[in-house]
């Protein structure tokens, strides 16, 4: 039936192809991986593909966009076989997971922007050159940065052991040493400058993880501008991904709760529906 309640003409399988903007052994390959409905047999063995067909063919298009064809392919399986509650679950995750990805990449937006933007900037990471036992102008002792940021040396040991900050260590007479070269000390300046807007660790951790995953916490201002730049493509590449999960609502809310199979309407998710396994 379609949406109005009348019969669905049958289409053959290069009609719902055609449809749907997929080739034919396309369709075919994803009806045998049950990411759309089986097609029924007409009486001398032809699949028979409805409307239906070409609406999930599209949703899959959207969906594989949104979280990856992989992921696209066990949820279009999974909320099809489980009961409504964990299948309207599972969809629900996708959306928050999307959501807190755009989430860590403002956050690390707001943290370049706040050391970019602090006076002295201009002038490096590290402040002023100066002369240091290694020869790096540019590295500082764990008093000099504390100085710097105005944070004691007890707050840049913590941070370092929470992951937000990676120092080197030196060999000295009297053991080791702390030396904080420029990247260490971008990622130090990042996490004084969200700690002081409010954040929590969690949200520094994302924030300086989020910049590692771009290969940028140098101290060139121009490093800066092209790892902004990089984070807005990567804000609007999740907008986008947002909104075509957003397309495929209809289209799962209906799979969902038509299926009715499963367990129970109480029951949890199945290891391959929490992310745990896959197929």
């Amino acid at each position: 039936m379609g949406p109005s309640g009348e019969p669905e003409q049958p289409l053959r399988t290069a009609e719902a192809a055609a449809a749907a903007g997929y080739s034919v052994q396309q369709v075919r390959d994803l009806e045998a991986q049950g990411v759309i409905p089986a097609a029924d047999r007409s009486p001398g063995g032809y699949r028979r593909f409805t409307a239906r067909h070409v609406r999930a063919l599209h949703a899959y298009r959207d969906l594989a966009l949104a979280v990856g064809p992989v992921e696209a392919r066990r949820t279009l399986r999974e909320v099809r076989t489980l009961p409504p509650g964990p299948a309207a679950a599972l969809v629900c995750a996708l959306h928050a997971g999307l959501c807190a990805e755009r989430d860590r990449a403002l956050a690390a937006r707001r943290a370049l922007e706040a050391i970019r933007d602090e006076p002295g900037a201009e002038e490096g990471a590290a402040g002023p050159e100066k002369s240091t036992p290694d020869g790096d102008p540019d590295s500082m002792t764990i008093t000099e940065l504390a100085q710097a940021l105005d944070v004691r040396t007890s707050a840049l040991r913590f941070w370092e052991s929470e992951g937000l900050v990676a120092p080197e260590r030196l060999t000295t007479r009297a053991g080791t040493a702390r030396r904080y070269p420029t990247g260490a000390i971008r990622e130090a300046r990042i996490t004084a400058a969200l700690r002081a807007g409010g954040y929590g660790i969690p949200e520094v951790r994302d924030a300086i993880g989020t910049l590692r995953d771009l290969g940028n916490t140098g101290p060139a201002d121009g490093d800066a501008d092209r790892t902004l730049a990089a984070l807005d493509a990567r804000i609007e590449s999740l907008t986008a991904r947002m909104l075509a999960l957003l397309r495929t609502g209809t289209h799962l809310a209906e799979s969902a709760e038509s299926s009715g199979r499963g367990p129970g309407p109480d029951a949890p998710l199945t290891p391959a529906a929490s992310g745990s396994t896959h197929p």
